[in-house]
């Protein structure tokens, strides 16, 4: 019916009410807070793009998954900072690299925390590229050998997912092989099935100290005008064994989200990126935006876009506001 029989100002007027016909309500357990651990005993670096963000020494780690769960966020995503890097990133397959001794020291202390392990190579290569370089630029398959390696390793150390954020055609596959024949067969596989060559990218490239040192990622990680190339990649990653697929960045790529969930119908992640992050920091620093406000507004319209999972650095903000609130 038309105006004035129907006035939808009615569902409006009273909070209660409001809060009835909420359709879209973001829960601390939609929320995965990822951090970064590096090398070292008592080491706490400010990372200088992301205020309230640190690399973090091991035990100084365990302190801030604590922390994390006390807020009541119940999963962590792990970035390592080695104290040495290769031209292959073989050091991330090692017994005890830096994110394998770090799961370890986290299960010991929080056994129920739920550890998703990032696989990729740009932390750990000289280079700073995700793979290995023949001819100028990140081969392909040569990559994926390193990549199942590191995989069956993180699981080995304890991890409870594993998350390639590589891009490599295949790389799934090869993967869920690896980890198969590993007996890892119940560790999920969540990929990174959908990231774009970002700007958004650039305080991660700080934090993680993984910026290239030559050339960009263009090669591999996906033009951002590509929407129906998402779906491929989403396709040919679910194809190959993925249990969760993942969008990065999120606030830029809703509709790509959508698209996604839509289509696909399984769980999606999205990745709240460290460059939106640092922008909606930055503005609240400056006092042009309501900085918890627009944090939970963007949250929600990532939630509304159907991601099933936010990765984000403002989970435990996120969190706190979230339990007031009930």
């Amino acid at each position: 019916m038309a105006f004035p029989q129907t006035r939808l100002r009615r569902l409006r007027y009273n909070s209660v009410l409001r809060d009835m016909v909420t359709e879209t309500k973001l829960s601390v357990d939609d929320l995965i807070m990822p951090l970064f651990v590096c090398a070292g005993t008592n080491v706490k670096n400010p990372i200088s793009s992301m205020p309230g963000n640190y690399q973090l020494s091991v035990e100084l780690l365990v302190e801030e998954c604590k922390k994390v769960v006390a807020a009541g966020v119940r999963a962590v995503l792990l970035f390592g900072i080695p104290a040495e890097k290769d031209e292959h990133g073989l050091v991330a397959c090692q017994h005890n690299s830096i994110v394998q001794t770090a799961i370890r020291a986290i299960k010991k202390e929080l056994p129920n925390l739920y550890i998703v392990a990032d696989v990729c190579n740009c932390e750990y290569t000289t280079h700073g590229h995700c793979g290995t370089i023949i001819d100028g630029d990140v081969d392909n398959d040569s990559t994926l050998v390193t990549l199942a390696k590191q995989s069956v390793s993180l699981a080995e150390a304890g991890a409870d997912m594993i998350a390639p954020s590589d891009m490599m055609d295949g790389r799934v596959g090869s993967i869920r092989k690896a980890l198969d024949e590993a007996h890892f067969e119940k560790i999920p596989i969540m990929s990174y099935a959908a990231k774009y060559a970002s700007g958004f990218y650039g305080p991660f490239r700080e934090a993680a100290e993984s910026a290239p040192k030559f050339g960009n990622r263009a090669t591999y990680q996906m033009n951002p005008a590509n929407s129906n190339e998402a779906m491929r990649e989403v396709a040919a990653d679910i194809e190959e064994g993925a249990d969760l697929v993942m969008v990065k960045p999120a606030l830029s790529y809703l509709d790509v989200i959508y698209r996604v969930k839509t289509e696909f119908n399984m769980p999606v992640a999205a990745y709240n990126v460290s460059g939106e992050f640092s922008m909606v920091k930055a503005a609240g620093a400056n006092g042009w935006i309501d900085e918890a406000r627009v944090m939970m507004e963007i949250l929600t319209s990532i939630k509304r876009a159907g991601a099933d999972i936010i990765i984000t650095y403002h989970a435990v903000d996120a969190a706190n506001i979230i339990n007031a609130m009930k």
